[in-house]
């Protein structure tokens, strides 16, 4: 079965580049800490994050996304979620 492109593409597929596991940290502070780690990676590389349920899982994706950068996954796992980000080219 072919994957298709945005949120629907396995995560399994994608090769992350790294990984932050901010599970238990709340908003807007799981925001601040994948900007920064985004900010040390390489444009097009592939940033993994872990996040809880509720406000972490709404708002981060959308405001990574508002930054420029393109979410490719949003996977549900055990109470959590596995995001997998594009970091987008540099200006």
């Amino acid at each position: 079965m072919k994957a298709n492109l945005g949120n629907t593409e396995s995560s399994l597929q994608l090769q992350a580049d790294a990984e932050l596991d901010l599970r238990g940290v709340i908003c807007p502070y799981n925001f601040v800490k994948t900007k920064l780690k985004l900010e040390t990676m390489l444009a097009g590389q592939i940033l993994a994050v872990l996040l809880d349920e509720g406000d972490p899982i709404r708002n981060v994706p959308r405001s990574v996304s508002d930054d420029g950068h393109i979410v490719l996954s949003q996977e549900p796992l055990a109470q959590f979620y596995r995001v997998m980000i594009r970091k987008r080219a540099d200006d």
